[in-house]
Formats: structure tokens, sequence, C-alpha cells
């Protein structure tokens, strides 16, 4: 029975480490990043010149998944290492303190490095756009294409 448990405790640590590594990957909010909603829709094309760069942070995503998955987790362990009599007791506690775990686990490994682009268009308005740092070094000065489709707007070269 121990053994199965020592599987049980592995399988559920595994499928949260897919998890959040699977969520990390998927993030994908730079300038060269679309959604497949994003295909072949049209966008808006402006023109302007890069005003100012400065790197800013992404806060991770903050969903359920992390907070549930820790709380498995952490109802199993916590039923497994206080024995038979206080079991119940270590379940309830393992899952309160795996489910807070899981949700901060979840938020610092999809948390991302961005940019905040600010864009003087050739029409004087300004504007700033923040996306993911995907290596696209942008310039004071450049001459760079703003795109926009209703609630998503990107700055590319």
């Amino acid at each position: 029975m121990d053994l199965k448990r020592g599987m049980d405790w592995r399988a559920l640590c595994g499928a949260l480490a897919a998890t959040l590594i699977i969520g990390g990957c998927a993030s994908g909010q730079g300038g060269g990043t679309y959604s497949r909603d994003e295909a072949r829709r049209a966008m808006v094309v402006q023109f302007g010149s890069v005003e100012s760069v400065r790197g800013v942070q992404i806060e991770g995503t903050k969903s359920p998944v992390g907070t549930f998955a820790g709380a498995a987790v952490g109802g199993i362990a916590g039923s497994s290492v206080s024995g038979s009599r206080g079991s119940a007791i270590g379940a309830v506690v393992g899952a309160v303190a795996g489910g807070l775990a899981g949700s901060a686990i979840e938020e610092g490994v999809t948390r991302a490095q961005g940019v905040e682009v600010t864009v003087r268009l050739e029409n004087g308005q300004y504007l700033a756009v923040v996306q993911e740092d995907q290596g696209e070094r942008f310039m004071p000065g450049e001459r760079v294409r703003v795109l926009r489709d209703g609630g998503t707007t990107r700055v590319t070269r």
C-alpha cells in the first residue's frame, strides 16, 4: 500500500509539473506571436517612430489549475505523512498549503519579461504598447509599424 501511495504521489507531482511547464511555454504576447483567432483577420496598420523603450514585467497567469493541482498533491502528501489517526487533518492542512504553493508556482512559472514601447504615430499621437520581449530590440528614432485588431495592439518592424 505504501508503494502505491508513493506511485500516486509521483504521478501527481509529475502531472503538476507538466501542467505548469506547458502553461509557461504557452504564453506568447510578443509582437510576432498571433493567437489562432487572429489569423486571417484584417488589422489596421499605422506607422510611427519609437520614442522610448523600457523593460517591464508581465505578471503570470493566476488560473485555478495551479491551486487545484497543488491542493491535490498537498492533500495526498498531508494524509500520508500524519498516519492513520491524523490523516484527515493532515490532508486538509496539506491541501491548503499545497493550493497556496501551487498558485504561487503557477504565477512564477508563467511570468514573463516584457517591453513597453512608446511610439509617436505619423498623426502626432503617442501610443504605448506593452508586449512580451522576444528579443526584438527597438531603438529610439527607429521607424516601426503598429498593428491594431480590436483589443490587440502590437509593435513590429
